[in-house]
């Protein structure tokens, strides 16, 4: 939470291995040079988003089916490659990455990096409840490239690449607001992957989904938002309604509660909102009940709004 910054540097490939592993998650290594081998690592955490920029030799990593089936907290990953190449497997694709270039990937499920030649990257990994999309549609797009040659990719690629020049740039009170503007930038991208996917022809269903998304988007803050009101809005039937979000393994309630949840821990943890009471920041995104708020927040985080908020402040200030 803090932006705190600390440093390791490895030599040999087992060492390496272990470093990964706990930094991220349980991950194999190969190298074609296992005694010259030499690894950096920087990493911070800056609510809940872990941000490493890694500089290593030649080496590969990838985390087995049997490592992915032991239980973790849900995250994504992504990689953006700052100096060097490598390639990122996972779901049956490829992504070749060259400078400037990222891609997401999933940690609970296989995958495979690999670096020919020395590189650098910056990863970040978060938990999936931070993305606004649901995980279905991610993994549409695991293992896909932006490149800095994209139409987004010349917005968001500079984006994460600056902050991975220097992470100093994630200390203080703003390294959260830059920290999600990157999740929604990140987010963006897989949502214009998502829009490229299929037909040359734009795809209805996903088109009229996406809409839907938005929609709630826009109207978090009213707290008699439902499923009819939704399907009404869109000219739709509310079992519709149901069966599109039944299809992307979600459901209409579900989604709208966790797009709540998430704007509100967003806004406890932001130093400009110190001075707004929980009960305001609940009633802004559409929770005017505090029971309500507390319970379910607390369900979700592992703790109630303020003791959310009170862990947040002494982080900064640590």
């Amino acid at each position: 939470m803090t932006g705190d910054i600390q440093f390791h540097r490895v030599g040999g490939g087992d060492d390496w291995r272990r470093l990964i592993s706990t930094s991220f998650v349980p991950l194999g290594v190969e190298t074609p040079r296992m005694a010259s081998f030499t690894g950096e690592l920087r990493h911070c955490a800056v609510d809940g988003v872990g941000w490493s920029t890694i500089r290593a030799t030649a080496h590969r990593v990838w985390r087995s089916g049997h490592q992915a089936a032991t239980p973790s907290d849900p995250s994504y990953k992504v990689s953006v490659l700052l100096r060097g190449s490598g390639i990122l497997v996972q779901d049956g694709r490829e992504a070749v990455l060259g400078a400037g270039a990222f891609a997401i990937y999933d940690s609970d499920r296989p995958y495979t990096l690999e670096f020919a030649d020395d590189f650098e990257s910056l990863v970040l990994m978060f938990p999936r409840s931070m993305l606004d999309l649901p995980a279905a549609s991610v993994r549409e797009v695991t293992a896909v490239a932006t490149t800095p040659d994209d139409p987004l990719g010349r917005v968001v690629s500079p984006y994460l690449t600056g902050i991975g020049a220097d992470l100093r740039i994630l200390a203080g009170p703003g390294g959260a607001r830059l920290t999600h503007a990157a999740i929604d930038l990140i987010s963006t991208a897989c949502a214009a992957h998502l829009g490229l996917c299929g037909d040359v022809r734009p795809d209805p269903h996903r088109q009229l989904v996406t809409r839907i998304r938005r929609y709630i988007d826009d109207h978090l803050d009213d707290p008699a938002l439902d499923p009819p009101q939704i399907a009404a809005a869109h000219f739709i039937s509310t079992r519709h309604l149901h069966n599109l979000f039944r299809a992307e393994g979600e459901t209409v309630a579900a989604w709208v509660r966790q797009c709540r949840l998430e704007r509100c821990r967003r806004d406890l943890v932001d130093p400009v909102l110190t001075g707004v009471s929980v009960g305001a920041i609940g009633a802004r995104w559409g929770l005017d009940d505090p029971a309500h708020l507390s319970r379910i927040f607390k369900s979700a985080f592992g703790a109630s709004p303020k003791q959310y908020r009170d862990a947040a402040v002494a982080g900064v200030g640590a």
